[in-house]
């Protein structure tokens, strides 16, 4: 299966939304979240470097729960912003 490139748009908004989460972690380490979501530690280093810009939905709704931020203000500061 053949994956559509991202455009522009999209790959800021991964970027927007590496940005939140590195954010509001602060201090707390990476495998820290990452194992309070259930995630591996590097699928979150991907995802706050804009590496995996388009993470799947449950995976951005564990970590904005962990991390104590609404899905409404990930949404809203991660929204696509047309060019």
């Amino acid at each position: 299966m053949v994956r559509t490139p991202l455009t522009p748009e999209e790959r800021e908004r991964g970027e927007r939304l590496g940005q939140l989460l590195r954010q509001a972690r602060g201090d707390r380490t990476m495998v820290d979240v990452a194992a309070h979501a259930g995630l591996s530690a590097e699928t979150l280093r991907k995802i706050e470097t804009g590496r995996a810009p388009t993470p799947a939905f449950f995976t951005v709704a564990a970590l904005a729960g962990v991390l104590g931020l609404s899905m409404d203000d990930v949404a809203a500061r991660c929204a696509l912003v047309p060019a």
